[in-house]
């Protein structure tokens, strides 16, 4: 989700909700781009996080402080001697732009009453925290734009603060039918690029959700719709802008699984697909948004070192796997070559010298078949040429069959591997799956380094019954709930055929209730390959019927008496442990 005027909108409402007439009391600069006020209001204590980093720029509210430079830099200090124990009077948004504007009132050195304006501009690689005079005139910015930099607008002190008009967008929220239908119709673009390019505060989301409440495809373009249909767009265009208008806004995250997808201000009927979390505040869901998402990015860009090798592994793996496949296909014909032999050894007394083949009953289909011979040979030669290589493809068949096998098992192995980097949430994790495949061979130990302290744990879950529920993240985390945590009469869950966790119902010697095993079989579909998909077959049997193998690689198991039921991977509802 863009950071658009929709969401900009919903933070600027509540601003005004949870800050207006509040006190500053605090001005910290922790990065160069980043300010975090401390304000006193009739309610506590708040804290405001404004970013204009070119990468990330936010602004919200948040419960966490941040440790600022020995030397506050210059725009700091500027604003605690202006507005350091400024009144916020009052918090607007400019039409629908990505632009918040805080009017404050203070006290100059002479004890005068004065207005300021503190402007935080949320527009990607430009966005910036500027501080105005009350006739509009700059005195300092966070970031400088000199005429060098930018042909549109000068950000300096002395300058005149104006917001560039560049885009010629019309105001959503007070556009008529007619303007509406004459800004479409000049553009020969899918309907939904239209919209998002011609009203200020509207991203390509928020356009293609309201083609989806109109129930047009937003790939038609503007001049391919009726008056009616127009019109029809427009009443629902007005009908999602109402809400915008009356600040009746509903922030929520959509997550797919347990990543968070997109957040919006409002609610996206066509994200239908995703899980949707409803929340109180803006704020939250941005802080909540970006620290889930910031912290995926890290994990993902911490593993992909690991990532890399068991890819490498598994084609190179998965090769070696289709060249025997080939070379075990062409062993099929070894049965042929000893009925042959045997068929000379039968019937080639009364061959002709020089003969180059043999017609004789197959005695073992009653049929009859053909047999090439080579004329320079006996019979009794050609006998034993047909069992040489019969007996050569039958030592290949043997042999291939034990290393075809062997590459399969590896091949599973590395899929469940890669399934648990997928599962990994902390380096924990990952230094336990690197010492897993440090113990595999695949990844090589550094000279005289001795094995790392694992502080990673398996998920704990307790079930709607209050039955506890263990979950694998790794091989060797599966190995030890196995058959190390485990009772004989605790239940074991597995997703069939497909990589994926351990998990592990500990009974107290109880029979466990539907409800707990249905829970369990969703967090061992979520855990597994098959996550995301609405029907998983999960395969479940007491712990007591669940061996490990000889010389069995780390999470192999075997076990030939089990129940099995279809489940969703969806584990909305189940709680996690303290």
């Amino acid at each position: 989700m863009a950071f658009d005027g929709i969401t900009v909108a919903s933070i600027a409402a509540e601003l005004n909700e949870q800050l207006k007439e509040g006190r500053i009391a605090k001005i910290a600069q922790p990065e160069t781009d980043e300010l975090l006020l401390t304000i006193k209001t009739p309610n506590g204590q708040k804290r405001l996080m404004i970013s204009a980093s070119a990468s990330l720029p936010l602004i919200y509210l948040t419960a966490e402080n941040k440790i600022s430079p020995m030397t506050a830099p210059n725009f700091c200090m500027l604003l605690r001697k202006h507005i350091g124990s400024g009144r916020i009077t009052k918090i607007t948004q400019p039409t629908l732009e990505r632009i918040i504007h805080f009017e404050i009132e203070h006290l100059d050195e002479l004890g005068d009453l004065c207005r300021k304006e503190l402007i935080v501009e949320i527009m990607g690689k430009h966005s910036n925290i500027i501080f105005c005079d009350a006739n509009g005139t700059i005195i300092d910015s966070i970031k400088h734009v000199s005429a060098q930099m930018s042909s549109v607008r000068e950000v300096l002190p002395g300058r005149p603060y104006f917001i560039p008009d560049t885009m010629n967008k019309q105001d959503p929220l007070t556009v008529t039918l007619e303007d509406f239908t004459a800004v479409l119709s000049q553009k020969p673009l899918p309907l939904g690029k239209a919209l998002y390019t011609s009203f200020t505060g509207v991203s390509p989301v928020v356009a293609e959700e309201i083609c989806y409440l109109s129930g047009i495809e937003s790939g038609i373009t503007p001049k391919d719709l009726s008056p009616d249909i127009l019109q029809h767009l427009y009443t629902q265009f007005t009908i999602y802008f109402e809400a915008v208008k009356t600040s009746r806004f509903s922030p929520v995250i959509y997550y797919d699984g347990k990543e968070p997808k997109d957040f919006s201000a409002l609610p996206l009927a066509h994200f239908s697909q995703y899980t949707v979390k409803p929340y109180d505040s803006i704020s939250t869901v941005l802080a909540t948004y970006y620290s889930s998402k910031n912290a995926i990015t890290r994990i993902r860009q911490k593993s992909a070192d690991l990532r890399h090798v068991v890819q490498t592994a598994l084609e190179r793996a998965r090769k070696k796997y289709d060249l025997q496949a080939r070379q075990l296909k062409d062993t099929e014909k070894r049965d042929k070559y000893k009925v042959y032999g045997e068929l000379i050894n039968t019937y080639g007394y009364n061959l002709e010298k020089g003969a180059k083949q043999l017609e004789a009953l197959n005695y073992y289909t009653d049929k009859m078949i053909t047999i090439p011979l080579d004329s320079t040979k006996t019979p009794l030669d050609n006998s034993k040429k047909y069992f040489d290589k019969y007996n050569k493809l039958k030592r290949t068949y043997e042999a291939l069959s034990q290393l075809i096998q062997e590459t399969a098992d590896d091949i599973s192995y590395l899929e469940s591997v890669a399934t648990a980097l997928d599962i990994a949430q902390s380096e924990d994790d990952l230094a336990q799956i690197k010492e897993e495949l440090t113990d595999a061979g695949y990844v090589r130990r550094k000279f005289m380094k001795k094995k790392v302290k694992i502080k990673s744990k398996p998920f704990h879950y307790i079930s709607s019954d209050g039955y506890h529920m263990y979950v694998g993240k790794n091989n060797l985390q599966n190995d030890e709930l196995t058959f190390h945590f485990a009772d004989g009469g605790d239940w074991w869950f597995h997703a069939k055929q497909m990589p994926g966790s351990h998990v592990i119902v500990k009974t107290r010697g109880e029979e466990l209730p539907d409800r707990t095993f249905e829970e369990a079989a969703r967090l061992a579909a979520h855990y597994s390959k098959g996550c995301g998909s609405e029907k998983v077959e999960i395969d479940y049997v007491e712990k007591k019927h669940v061996k490990k193998p000889g010389g069995g690689k780390p999470g192999f198991v075997v076990y030939y008496t089990n129940y099995s039921m279809m489940i969703d991977s969806s584990i909305d509802g189940i709680a996690l442990a303290e």
